[in-house]
């Protein structure tokens, strides 16, 4: 069952992170709680709202960010008309099912128009931003949009470093496709996401993978890193020059995370075709798969200097310096082949 709580809203900070978002402190059984609400699915929350917040994953100690998150808003969320040019759902056939307008319905009928675009392939949300900058400080004024898959936050409001990097013109688009929802634009599938982003939208190259967090079970394929395998056949299925952007740590305390992630190796082992891996400069090692490596510069002073977020699993640029490099190093090889377009 679904873990529901009342509470009523005691502070709101609505817009602080755009107008998708509501962050909230609830009131619940005379406890004070951060929350957060989406308003594409709850609509505006204001002070004394009387909300239903879902407390599952801070009440099991997961994190998943640290704060509840509003189910439905009792108090002003109730009698909206669904969208009437909607004929599309996302959250099907649960309780926050939600109609929404596929960006596939304005694509060209035909798949050859993404065929030889180059599409990186992230395994962390926190490489986004890292890939995003270095692409286009190669390939300057170049259209580089994100696709956000399953395997992290599925909400498309939730991530900072989207909002950041479009309004500093580093991302020219956002979708969210299959489970996730929410952003500038919906689609039914990361094949359509794609599709559509390099032909009607006026992309010049994509990004693909997961929102922010990543699920994860300490196994093998019981992790939110194979939306990179999902997203990887998705490229190539469409002609895509598909650049996988490795997930490595000099950080990370667990073993099955250093140097090059476990999440990364399986990926590359499931492949059924062979991809372009990014590999920073000093780094070329032999790689499961008959896979082809590529060199990529790492700007690590140059990105520190941006401003743009730097840390990952609440590891900053020094304590990591690895899981930067091999990002920057993707964005690098995918604005080289952007430029050589």
């Amino acid at each position: 069952m679904l873990a529901l709580r009342r509470g009523v809203v005691t502070s709101a900070e609505a817009g602080v992170d755009g107008p998708a978002l509501d962050r909230l402190v609830v009131e619940v059984a005379e406890e004070s709680r951060p929350a957060v609400a989406y308003r594409s699915l709850t609509g505006p929350t204001e002070l004394g709202d009387e909300v239903l917040v879902n407390v599952a994953a801070v009440d099991l100690g997961l994190g998943s960010g640290g704060f509840d998150l509003v189910h439905a808003n009792l108090s002003r969320g109730l009698g909206a008309p669904p969208d009437a040019g909607a004929r599309v759902m996302k959250q099907n056939y649960t309780s926050i099912q939600h109609g929404v307008r596929p960006v596939e319905v304005r694509a060209p009928a035909g798949l050859g128009a993404a065929r030889g675009a180059p599409v990186a392939v992230i395994a962390l949300h926190a490489q986004l931003p890292c890939v995003a900058w270095a692409a286009g400080r190669v390939a300057r004024g170049a259209r580089i949009g994100y696709v956000q898959t399953w395997g992290g936050a599925l909400p498309g409001a939730l991530s900072d470093s989207v909002r950041e990097l479009r309004e500093r013109g580093l991302l020219a688009g956002h979708v969210s496709a299959g489970a996730a929802f929410g952003a500038e634009e919906e689609a039914i599938t990361v094949h359509g996401a794609i599709h559509a982003g390099l032909t009607s939208l006026g992309w010049d190259a994509a990004i693909v993978g997961a929102g922010p967090g990543i699920l994860g079970s300490g196994t093998a394929l019981g992790h939110g890193g194979l939306a990179a395998l999902d997203a990887a056949h998705a490229a190539l299925s469409l002609g895509a020059r598909t650049v996988l952007v490795p997930r490595m740590s000099s950080g990370d305390r667990r073993p099955r995370h250093d140097g090059l992630s476990h999440h990364t190796a399986t990926v590359l082992e499931l492949l059924l075709r062979p991809v372009l891996v990014a590999v920073p400069e000093g780094r070329r090692r032999p790689l499961p798969g008959g896979h082809r490596t590529r060199l990529g510069r790492a700007e690590l002073d140059g990105y520190a200097a941006s401003g743009l977020p730097a840390s990952t699993m609440g590891r900053g640029m020094s304590e990591d310096p690895l899981f930067f490099r091999a990002a920057l190093a993707g964005g690098d090889v995918l604005g080289e082949l952007v430029h050589a377009l």
